[in-house]
């Protein structure tokens, strides 16, 4: 097996018990307490990846500015999920949330110019699809 294509399993494992857990979390306690426990996990794994670099990471500013905006974009996002979670059936939530790929596909278009295929473009129209079908 790939490389790319293990770490791309666990990641759906990993990804797939990040958009479930949340709910059993805000049953218990607040989204904006549940966040606050996520960026607590999220330290515990930035120390486990500084101690892996000995605790010099690389710099560049560019570098580090599109870091720091992903942090924001990724916990404004999970705190957006875990409201809606704690609002509404996670069976409804995870696979309507699970289709921001669909963003990272339109961006990369747009500034990345990668091409998307007529498959591609079909999976993105089912996509979209699908993203009603979950709405409504």
């Amino acid at each position: 097996m790939k490389n790319w294509f293990l770490l791309s399993l666990i990641t759906v494992v990993l990804w797939g018990f990040w958009g479930f857990l949340p709910k059993l979390t805000t049953q218990y306690i607040s989204p904006k307490s549940a966040l606050l426990y996520q960026v607590i996990g999220t330290v515990i794994v930035g120390i486990v990846a500084l101690a892996t670099v000995h605790f010099r990471p690389e710099t560049h500013p560019r570098g580090v500015l599109l870091g720091i905006i992903t942090g924001i974009a990724a916990y404004s996002g999970a705190m957006a999920f875990l409201y809606a979670i704690s609002k509404y059936k996670a069976s409804v939530v995870i696979p309507m949330t699970a289709l921001y790929p669909l963003v990272a596909i339109l961006l990369s278009y747009v500034f990345l110019h990668e091409p998307i295929t007529v498959k591609q473009g079909i999976g993105i129209f089912l996509a979209l699809g699908a993203m009603v079908l979950f709405a409504f």
